[in-house]
């Protein structure tokens, strides 16, 4: 079963008219709260929680151990997300669960829903330059499966900043921004002085020596001058993607 909130009033809807007895309701429920593997403790009420369901995060598991969290995962119908997956992991998940998907570029592996929402909003994705893009997809991936529309705009870096102002109006119309930037990141202080959106920057790990594994962008991205810039961890495009999507779920409950 599914767990979410409409879900659990129509399981308990049924045990009051006596549709289903406390027993089976018991079964339906037997994996609430968590549910303990030894290796791990799968948290089955995120989604009622955060409204997703736990993400799976692969580097330092086993592939035994991404695979039996993936089985439980699955268990609850809802869409599931590893992200940082090497190419060997998806090929053992997909030998057990023969719907799930590899997007290469995000090193993630996704499981869809049977009853995925249309997508709501509109979130846009930046990066400054191509060799973010697997950190851009990964926030881009994210947000889409939480259910926002997203628009993606790569390869606008400040380099060539007129990349950037030709294509203002992807930007100009999204309740939230993410802007995934190397080297020295300049480029989430640019879209934050010109956005009347909150703006995520995401800094990541590309760049030469002084740039320091993501630093130099990092300390970039939180020194900014820009008003309503906020900041994640190097190349952490889940993170900024799951905070752009709550974002601009809450955009769409004020338009209502």
């Amino acid at each position: 079963m599914k767990i979410n909130q409409d879900n659990l009033k129509k399981l308990l809807k049924a045990v009051q008219s006596g549709d289903l007895d406390i027993e089976g309701a018991v079964e339906k429920l037997r994996i609430l709260p968590y549910e303990n593997l030894g290796f791990a403790r799968v948290d089955h009420q995120r989604y009622l929680r955060r409204g997703f369901p736990e993400v799976i995060y692969c580097p330092g598991k086993t592939i035994e151990q991404v695979v039996a969290i993936v089985g439980r995962l699955v268990a609850t119908e809802g869409t599931i997300l590893a992200t940082r997956a090497e190419p060997e992991v998806f090929e053992a998940v997909k030998k057990e669960y023969t719907r799930a998907e590899y997007v290469q570029i995000a090193k993630a592996i996704v499981i869809r829903s049977k009853e995925e929402p249309e997508p709501i909003g509109n979130v846009a994705v930046v990066s400054a330059g191509t060799a973010d893009l697997p950190v851009a997809e990964e926030a881009a991936l994210t947000a889409e499966l939480m259910g926002s529309r997203v628009e993606r705009l790569f390869d606008v870096g400040v380099a060539g900043i007129h990349r950037l102002f030709d294509n203002w109006d992807i930007l100009s119309k999204a309740r939230v921004i993410v802007v995934v930037a190397g080297m020295e990141g300049a480029l989430a202080s640019v879209v934050g002085g010109l956005a009347t959106c909150p703006v995520i920057a995401v800094p990541t790990s590309v760049g030469y020596g002084a740039h320091l594994g993501g630093l130099a962008p990092l300390f970039t991205m939180l020194n900014s001058c820009a008003s309503g810039v906020a900041v994640v961890n190097i190349d952490n495009g889940y993170g900024a993607g799951h905070m752009a999507a709550l974002i601009n779920r809450v955009g769409e409950g004020e338009k209502g």
